[in-house]
């Protein structure tokens, strides 16, 4: 009897030791996230993009005509620096599986996310700062793949910015606009340098002598004086980059067990989306009749 006694006290001692340290212990975290502090975060701003729009994120290099001058990049175009920009892109849309096109060309890359996308519960912010940094980073990352041994003197950085179009013609016109630049951009630098490296002319002399010209005026001056035909240039200078998802069978060979314990190579095909780069036109409508998947259907 006497000892029922002492093992009831003993619990009763031990619940009100235990459990108010246990209360203490919960309130205290509590306390600390609900703190008098906590108000800072009405200073937020909601940054929340508009539904059923396209959200665009466009990537600009900063300050890359002194990053091309340091590191020697080839004028009127580098390949390889164009080829690690497209890589790069390709990081941030294996990432990002929401992002259904990109367009880049020089130094600036464009990126649009499906309307419905729900990544990062559509914070503008946050698609942008992650798209910037998967960018710089990747370009970090993949540099030597595609200089070799020329070391990177100090890291490249990209601002952005976040746009949202409503309808399939607003998207088309946006990216039309950004192959348009390319093309005139391109126009005018190939004959610029090629006045400069072949025609023996200052950049101040060849600047001079471009004022004014359209550009049949340039086409002109590169076909007679150098025999260059501008329209035999490279897709890739005039049109840029366009990186899309597409499905591509793949055939691996596996080994198998067969049932009679022998084992055999087996040639297995599978489909899988992969992001695949266009250098074409996509001003016109050819190429996204040929890829209807990538525009949603507008609402209106």
């Amino acid at each position: 009897m006497l000892i029922g006694k002492t093992c009831r006290l003993v619990e009763r001692v031990r619940s009100c030791l235990v459990k108010p340290w246990a209360r203490l212990s919960t309130g205290h975290s509590h306390n600390m996230a609900k703190s008098k502090f906590e108000y800072v975060r009405n200073f937020e701003t909601d940054d929340t993009c508009l539904r059923n729009c396209y959200i665009v994120v466009r990537l600009d290099g900063r300050n890359f005509h002194k990053f091309a001058e340091s590191h020697k990049f080839t004028k009127p175009n580098d390949d390889r620096a164009l080829g690690l920009m497209s890589r790069s892109a390709r990081s941030v849309m294996e990432e990002l599986e929401d992002i259904v096109i990109s367009y880049g060309q020089s130094d600036e890359f464009s990126f649009v996310f499906k309307r419905t996308s729900t990544w990062f519960k559509r914070r503008a912010s946050k698609l942008m700062t992650h798209v910037s940094s998967q960018f710089s980073s990747s370009y970090v990352f993949y540099w030597r793949e595609y200089f070799g041994d020329q070391p990177l003197l100090y890291p490249p950085s990209f601002d952005g910015r976040v746009v949202l179009y409503p309808t399939n013609r607003n998207l088309r016109d946006y990216l039309s606009w950004r192959q348009a630049d390319c093309h005139i951009n391109n126009m005018y630098n190939t004959v610029f340098w090629t006045l400069v490296q072949r025609g023996g002319l200052t950049t101040a002399q060849a600047e001079e002598r471009l004022k004014g010209t359209l550009a049949a005026d340039k086409q002109e001056i590169l076909f007679s004086e150098f025999d260059i035909n501008y329209n035999n240039e490279a897709a890739l200078h005039k049109k840029g980059t366009t990186l899309i998802w597409e499905k591509r069978d793949e055939s691996v060979t596996k080994r198998m067990k067969l049932p009679d314990a022998e084992e055999k190579e087996v040639v297995v095909t599978r489909s899988r989306r992969r992001v695949q780069a266009h250098h074409g036109d996509i001003i016109g409508g050819e190429f996204w009749e040929e890829h209807p998947d990538i525009l949603e259907e507008d609402d209106c």
